[in-house]
């Protein structure tokens, strides 16, 4: 599969929700609540231009597992694999 994101985007194989407990004893629906999900990282775009022109490389590459937002971005299924390409503000954290 051959797959380059624009500007600040990556591409997502999403892997797993994250699995959320409740300590309180508060239910909350599912569809209330964002649940994030993991995943990894298969494709990464340049990065932003700055005002002057300049690319500023994103601090992501391919194969970084990382926590992003469930519903920032795009889903598609591309040979079987479920993608998501989304912004990278849409990117919670790296898991090292």
């Amino acid at each position: 599969m051959k797959l380059k994101p624009l500007d600040e985007r990556v591409a997502i194989e999403v892997k797993e929700d994250l699995v959320e407990k409740n300590v309180g004893g508060i239910i909350i629906p599912d569809t209330a609540k964002e649940k994030p999900q993991i995943g990894e990282i298969i494709a990464v775009g340049p990065g932003r231009t700055n005002d002057e022109g300049k690319v500023i490389p994103l601090p992501l590459k391919i194969g970084d597992r990382v926590i992003f937002s469930k519903y920032g971005g795009d889903e598609f299924d591309i040979e079987g694999k479920k993608i998501k390409i989304i912004s990278r503000s849409d990117i919670l954290a790296i898991i090292e």
